[in-house]
């Protein structure tokens, strides 16, 4: 039978204190509902729907497949309330899941394994341990261990909340038997709410079996409905990413201080130091180092380079055996080709750095494209902007510029160049010529330095 999961994600989220939709918070840079919606999809399910209601537009806008169904719940009237919003999109003959946008860390596998679960039984529940199971709704079980019903904490009894066995939310059912408990769910309980938990009792009644599947990890099924929680829940996701870019051979040298926030692709002998963040798809090629405080966002890093401490490169391709930073900054559509150096203080845009060419110190290099084996003197930049438009600079092999020196593009640069100190360069620069320019210094003698004058100053 093929998968249908149902995701409930219209909850306001008010504890979040926060004018984003609960489920667009993000654990691992990604939103939750994302989350949850790539281990639907991991499940090869053909189509997936999303009951939504809170900031419905906002959700929408940012959940987007060709793949997904949207039920609107206008009013939020429970979970029982929430699943009967899309109830007109179940067919008979599918295995239904039902899952939480706000429960981002839940795994495809263990949803496959709900579902399996339906081979020996009517009705799946996904259950875990809890040592504090306060808030949470209690698996009540006969005394030879079958599935009687879930009680919600409000309606418990005070021998139902020393329970630890807790009900995680997650459920999976035939489609013919989840449309017909779901008419026969009623609000009659504390909250006044449709109760989704309910169709475990009515099941019950029918004589239907129920079983459970018990999550081992408590963090894969836990909600977050505050800050704490979610922070506890990224702290945990990161745990996990560290762990198994170790078990992979990358050398983190304290797997708390690393932060990845997409997807992070690394080759042999990679080495992280703290206070990394990596964003996007980041490739790292082989011998890679990347020392403190960096941030690298969408970008590739080829064998053997090294990104010194507090880089931030972004949307770029960095090349082979380079060395980068401390303290640079490489902007998108920049390539710093291999073999090349880019220095402390320096920023990169848009640009090519050409084989074995250096921009060691306090540069601005926008719009440019330059060749092998140039050097580029501290505090040099391209001036590359007129107030409206982007002008680009051409820089050919072997060219040296000094120190201080302005580009004003658009300007070329010919091979084997020299271009002096202190120059302001307006015109092209024939190649394998000294061209500068510089105000004629002067001396003037006898000149006198200001001194301060004594009765003004008192």
């Amino acid at each position: 039978m093929s998968l249908f999961p149902i995701i409930l994600a219209a909850g306001q989220g008010t504890r979040m204190h926060s004018s984003l939709p609960k489920v667009l918070h993000t654990i691992g840079g990604r939103p939750m509902l994302q989350h949850v919606v790539d281990s639907c999809f991991e499940l090869n399910a053909q189509k997936i729907a999303i009951v939504y209601g809170h900031g419905g537009d906002q959700v929408r806008g940012t959940i987007q497949s060709n793949n997904i169904y949207w039920a609107l719940q206008e009013e939020q009237l429970g979970t029982g309330h929430a699943v009967s919003q899309a109830a007109h999109l179940i067919d008979d003959d599918v295995i239904v899941i039902i899952a939480y946008g706000d429960v981002p860390l839940i795994k495809s596998q263990t949803l496959q394994l709900l579902a399996d679960k339906l081979k020996t039984s009517d009705l799946s529940v996904l259950t875990t341990i809890l040592d504090d199971p306060f808030g949470y709704g209690r698996i009540v079980r006969t005394s030879d261990g079958k599935i009687l019903a879930i009680v919600e904490e409000k309606d418990a009894t005070d021998e139902q909340r020393t329970i630890k066995e807790i009900n995680t939310g997650f459920i999976a059912a035939k489609g013919i038997d989840l449309k017909r408990w779901l008419k026969k769910v009623k609000p009659n309980n504390k909250q006044g709410e449709y109760y989704l938990t309910d169709c475990i009792s009515i099941a019950v009644q029918e004589g239907k079996t129920v079983n459970a599947v018990i999550c081992d990890d408590p963090f894969e099924v836990q909600g977050v409905n505050n800050r704490i929680q979610q922070a506890t829940l990224e702290r945990a996701f990161q745990a996990e990413q560290a762990e198994q870019l170790m078990l992979q051979g990358v050398t983190l040298l304290d797997p708390s201080r690393v932060d990845i926030r997409g997807n992070l692709k690394t080759g042999n002998d990679v080495c992280i130091d703290v206070n990394t963040v990596l964003l996007g798809d980041v490739t790292l090629g082989d011998n890679v180092s990347i020392e403190p405080g960096c941030v690298i966002e969408n970008s590739v890093i080829g064998d053997n380079t090294t990104i010194k401490a507090n880089s931030v490169i972004e949307s770029a391709h960095i090349q082979d055996h380079c060395d980068i930073g401390p303290f640079a900054r490489i902007r998108p559509q920049a390539k710093i080709c291999s073999g090349a150096k880019v220095g402390n203080f320096v920023e990169i845009k848009k640009s090519v750095i050409g084989e074995g060419s250096k921009v060691s110190h306090l540069s601005y290099i926008g719009d440019t494209q330059m060749g092998k084996n140039v050097n580029i003197g501290a505090g040099t930049i391209t001036c590359n902007y007129d107030g409206v438009n982007k002008f680009q600079t051409i820089i050919g092999d072997r060219v040296f510029i000094g120190s201080d020196t302005q580009l004003i593009a658009p300007v070329t640069i010919g091979d084997d160049a020299t271009i002096g100190a202190g120059s302001t360069i307006t015109k092209s620069a024939p190649l394998g010529e000294l061209t500068l320019s510089r105000a004629k210094q002067v001396t003037i003698k006898g000149w006198q330095k200001p001194q301060k004058n004594n009765k003004e100053n008192k």
